[in-house]
């Protein structure tokens, strides 16, 4: 008997006798499924009945068919269509009310199973939004948007490689799609594949020119191998294109060798009176008005735009001081010399790595540049990998979980330690272009995970740059991070952050003599072949006199310091500071002795 003669009952029961029949004969549970959608054709339940009917019978063209058919079925679901509203309003507590249910009565709903991963990917539990979206892709292989949102979560977690992996299958159905091509040039830029990037940005412009997102991108690699010419160009063609883009003047003024003009500064005063554009438009401009009227040497102007990009930049994150305070005093309680002496021998022992860490706008870019114009030293970028690790030895899912981080690093046997170095070297495998028998990994808050660097990797070299802690702390407060430096937005925040950071490395000076090799600024600009022979020898290489003509290096440069270590060492930098001394008592306040002591320790 066909279903369309029991269709008298209601298509709950159709749908349930077609789910039973397909665990036995999925032939006749897709002809059974089609008779519910002659019926029914928006059935969204029917639909995916179907393309696992399909599937299981190795009709993998219809399957895919069907399964994108129940996804355009579900954008009729009022329940779906309120829980994506909520989505688009930032209601996010609201959406996952409607979805958690939603998903336990249906598990096989793939359009709630991507709104689920766009909630986490919105809370940053990047992690559960790859595993919902895999598992998405795993029940509708052919949808794209899925797979298009798996390579960003990959992308923003870092796994540049395998977002590329995707986004080459989603480029292979479509590949003029502009969005795919824009992530996948990002993606290779993160890699240090600069030239394929251009490339491809350049293929997508000549498609789609007016891309004034794109044209930003573009100049961005462009400034980091070195055209700045170029850069400057596309910058100035996105705003041409969209004058209200904060980043792009943001991303002009940040080149620091590019002075904006006084016609500049009026069209980014009227770009911020305009109400409608957004909270991460405007902060972007008042830090690129702050730095155009320091320039212009008009100071208090320049200082309440800083202040104001600061303030609208500290609210949109969600930072806790006492969390790297607290991370330190766990620190200093679990490496003692004790502790170190017992696992001495342990870990990685390969000696490729050398680290600079420190604080952000220490001079760690100078250091790399001085390095990397070594014939046997490569430089990279900053590697996020360390951090990562020691995020998944915390144990935490949420940021408001206890962190185990870092003494869970005491259960660590031998073989785990070694594995942890391995992996390390593994991961950043990718970063690695030339057969350079050392390599840089400048990430500059791998200095709060020193203890674990030692560890793992007790042959690494490891470099702590250090400047003068007003000149550092306000060149940070003077710039905007695109993430990862929740500190930097708070005068307050900043000085607590610094003293956090002298407070760690002065105990690992004092239960690891000699391990870390400290380079003041201050010193590198006043007598630089002294500190680069002092470096070289650190690390273990021969002197080399292209280190002392690091501007030559025509390497690939992505921080912002990219300008300014293609010029010879010069004191631009130092003592900027006091002309805004004034509206630094915050500052002066928390670093307290720090500040007093510098270059000396008080702890």
């Amino acid at each position: 008997m066909s279903i369309s003669s029991r269709m008298s009952g209601t298509v709950e029961e159709a749908l349930d006798l077609t789910n039973r029949l397909l665990r036995t004969d999925p032939a006749r549970a897709a002809a059974q499924a089609r008779e519910i959608l002659a019926v029914d054709r928006f059935n969204a339940d029917a639909h995916r009945l179907l393309g696992r009917a399909l599937r299981a019978t190795g009709d993998a063209e219809g399957a895919a068919r069907a399964e994108l058919g129940a996804i355009s079925a579900s954008t009729r679901d009022p329940m779906l269509v309120e829980a994506a509203t909520a989505l688009l309003d930032g209601k996010l507590a609201v959406a996952e009310h409607i979805l958690r249910p939603r998903l336990k009565a249906n598990p096989f709903d793939v359009a709630a199973i991507r709104m689920m991963a766009e909630l986490a990917g919105r809370l940053e539990r990047y992690a559960d939004a790859e595993n919902l979206l895999r598992r998405a892709l795993e029940l509708a292989p052919a949808f794209a948007a899925a797979r298009s949102n798996l390579a960003t979560v990959l992308y923003r977690q870092n796994r540049h490689g395998e977002a590329i992996a995707e986004l080459d299958t989603l480029l292979d159905d479509d590949p003029e799609n502009p969005a795919h091509s824009n992530l996948k040039a990002a993606a290779l830029g993160r890699v240090g594949s600069y030239e394929e990037a251009i490339g491809l940005y350049e293929a997508v412009l000549a498609r789609v020119e007016r891309q004034p997102k794109i044209w930003m991108s573009y100049g961005h690699v462009l400034k980091t191998v070195g055209r700045q010419a170029d850069g400057i160009a596309a910058y100035r063609r996105a705003i041409e294109m969209r004058p209200q883009l904060g980043e792009v003047w943001w991303s002009l003024a940040n080149l620091k060798t590019v002075k904006l003009d006084d016609g500049d500064v009026a069209t980014m005063g009227r770009a911020l009176e305009d109400e409608s554009i957004g909270e991460d438009d405007r902060f972007h401009l008042h830090f690129a008005l702050g730095k155009a009227l320091e320039d212009a040497e008009q100071t208090e102007q320049a200082f309440a735009h800083y202040k104001e990009g600061n303030r609208l930049r500290r609210e949109s994150i969600d930072y806790d001081r006492q969390e790297i305070t607290g991370l330190v005093d766990r620190s200093i309680a679990l490496f003692t010399p004790e502790f170190l002496e017992a696992r001495t021998g342990q870990g990685c022992p390969v000696p490729d790595p050398i680290f600079i860490l420190g604080m952000p706008r220490a001079g760690s870019t100078l250091i790399e540049q001085i390095l990397s114009s070594h014939p046997l030293i490569e430089g990279t970028q900053e590697l996020p990998d360390i951090s990562q690790m020691a995020r998944r030895l915390s144990g935490r899912k949420l940021k408001s979980d206890d962190s185990a981080y870092p003494q869970e690093i005491a259960a660590l046997d031998p073989q785990t330690l070694r594995a942890l170095g391995e992996e390390y070297l593994e991961r950043t495998r990718i970063q690695r272009k030339t057969d350079r028998p050392y390599f840089i990994d400048k990430m500059p808050n791998n200095w709060a995970h020193s203890g674990l660097i030692h560890l793992i990797l007790p042959n690494a070299r490891i470099i702590d740059a250090r400047r003068h802690p007003l000149d550092c702390c306000f060149s940070n407060f003077k710039q905007h991070f695109a993430r990862g430096q929740g500190f930097t937005y708070d005068l307050d925040d900043l000085g607590r952050y610094y003293a956090d950071y002298v407070r760690l490395m002065t105990h690992i000076d004092g239960v690891l003599p000699g391990r870390v090799h400290r380079v003041f600024h201050e010193a590198m600009i006043e007598d630089t072949e002294a500190q680069v022979r002092a470096l070289l020898d650190h690390v273990g290489v021969a002197f080399d006199p292209a280190c002392l003509r690091f501007w030559e290096n025509d390497r690939a440069v992505r921080t912002a310091s990219s300008e300014q270590v293609r010029r010879p060492i010069n004191r631009e930098g130092v003592d900027q500071w006091r002309r805004f001394e004034p509206w630094l008592s915050p500052l002066k306040h928390s670093l307290g002795p720090v500040l007093e002591r510098y270059p000396d320790s008080p702890f």
